[in-house]
């Protein structure tokens, strides 16, 4: 199983310099996932790339920001506001992200694509696009 994660512009831009090695989140996954396909919000729009999943941290917010403040890609500050009273953080470990040369436009590639919240769950679809018609 794979997931597509919705991330803001400049925290793609993190993980694609290498300063972002965590994407954090307030759920985790309830399926088994091997593959991230990150899809860049607005105003991008598109699936940019894709990283295999490493390990993935829950645990009490601040504790989760001891294990990974050197490789948030976000300040402190943004991190306490994400996690305001919450109980659980999880932190996803993004590994060997690759960056597409051409992101993919989800809108052709999935049918009834919706920008997920969060996350979604998804197969093998991306993975079998073969034509630049699902291509910027």
């Amino acid at each position: 199983m794979n997931a597509i994660l919705s991330i803001k512009p400049q925290f793609v831009r993190e993980i694609v310099a290498g300063r972002k090695i965590y994407e954090f989140r307030k759920k985790g996954f309830k399926k088994h996932v091997k593959k991230i396909y990150v899809y860049a919000s607005s105003p991008i729009c598109r699936i940019v790339g894709e990283f295999k999943l490493g390990q993935i941290l829950e645990g009490k917010p601040e504790d989760i920001w001891t294990l990974t403040n050197k490789d948030a890609g976000i300040s402190k500050e943004y991190f306490d506001d994400y996690y305001f009273n919450k109980e659980i953080a999880f932190a996803l470990e993004i590994k060997s992200f690759i960056e597409y040369e051409k992101p993919i436009n989800p809108y052709k590639a999935l049918s009834h694509f919706s920008p997920p919240q969060s996350f979604c769950y998804v197969g093998n679809e991306l993975l079998e696009m073969n034509g630049n018609s699902f291509f910027s």
